[in-house]
């Protein structure tokens, strides 16, 4: 399934269906009087964020929505019939944004979550509901209210517990492996990661979600490599694992670079608790690993944890540093009452 977090999509709800003009004609009775009822309500357009959904791919090849409008009335004072709502469904972490990108409208952050966005137009009243006891044959009725319209962003936003971040080929790819059953790409060459990979991670009898994004390189936030626009997906990360990798020429300068770019994008990110782990120390020897994790330590400020992603020296380590950042395990989510519904992944 390809990834896609950003979709620009059109949505518009129903409108109201008119009234009616109608009277009443029937053998015996005169001056039946009108009896044309009142338009239908239109269509809502109504997120829902479902569990089994991790991309907006979708949105990418189904960009408008429209609601059905309701039905007119009818005589005999039958009210329209009203249109149905349109459910749109996202993932959970999705952000609705308006069309300047300027304010966020929604956020969905939990499973089942569920919001109208736009209400459909109300019906029009029928004539029947104009009579009065100076005015006893209305011909006057209601059009319908009508219809709202918007382009709106939808990003999406991975849920995880703990993000991986640091330079290209800083073993991230590796670590997740080690880990968690992601089977991500790896390779000897920069951005073997071209988009974010999520893996559950199961320890000491807990399990946590972490997410792994592009390495930044300097000037991401200008746009230089990937850039910086995958940095969204750690934004609601409760900690942070930063990988440098043990080979560098420079390690303090890498550890620099990776959180000026956090600093630049903003986010709250340099806020987050960080766990350090000098990585791929399987290719030195102790009295380098030693002075190589003082001078991180020395840049950054915070215990340096040496570790190899590949054969998983120190990686327990890191998992029981994560766990205690993280904090106690969250409540169980509920599962979503409409069962197989839930994990249905078309959009609508």
């Amino acid at each position: 399934m390809h990834f896609l977090d950003q979709a620009k999509i059109f949505v518009r709800s129903g409108a109201g269906g008119p009234g009616a003009v109608s009277f009443r004609r029937e053998k015996f009775i005169e001056y039946g009087g009108p009896d044309g009822g009142n338009g239908g309500k239109g269509g809502d357009i109504i997120f829902e964020a479902v569990a089994g959904l991790n991309t907006l791919i979708d949105f990418r090849y189904t960009q408008h929505f429209r609601a059905p409008r309701g039905k007119g009335g009818s005589g005999s004072n039958r009210t329209g019939a009203g249109g149905d709502d349109l459910i749109i469904k996202v993932p959970v972490g999705t952000q609705v944004i308006s069309e300047d990108k300027e304010d966020v409208l929604l956020d969905f952050t939990k499973v089942g979550e569920r919001v109208v966005f736009l209400r459909g137009g109300d019906g029009g009243r029928g004539n029947a509901s104009y009579k009065t006891s100076t005015n006893r044959a209305p011909r006057q009725h209601g059009t319908g209210w009508p219809d709202e319209e918007a382009w709106v962003w939808l990003r999406l936003k991975l849920l995880a517990d703990a993000g991986l971040v640091g330079l290209p080929n800083a073993g991230k790819s590796t670590f997740i492996n080690q880990v968690t059953n992601a089977q991500a790409k790896v390779g000897e060459y920069a951005f073997t990661t071209t988009r974010p990979q999520l893996g559950v991670v199961r320890h000491h009898q807990r399990e946590f979600v972490i997410a792994d994004i592009p390495g930044l390189i300097e000037g991401a936030a200008e746009g230089a490599g990937i850039g910086d626009r995958f940095l969204g997906h750690i934004e609601r990360c409760r900690v942070l694992l930063h990988l440098v990798d043990a080979n560098d020429d420079d390690v303090a300068e890498s550890y620099r670079i990776v959180r000026d770019e956090l600093a630049a994008y903003g986010g709250g990110l340099t806020d987050k608790p960080v766990v350090v782990a000098l990585n791929k120390i399987d290719t030195l020897d102790d009295e380098l690993i030693a002075a190589l994790s003082a001078e991180l330590e020395e840049a950054s400020g915070a215990e340096v944890l040496p570790i190899s992603g590949v054969s998983g020296t120190g990686v327990d380590w890191v998992l029981d540093q994560l766990l205690e950042a993280i904090g106690p395990a969250p409540d169980a989510v509920p599962e979503d009452d409409e069962g197989e519904d839930a994990i249905e992944w078309s959009p609508v």
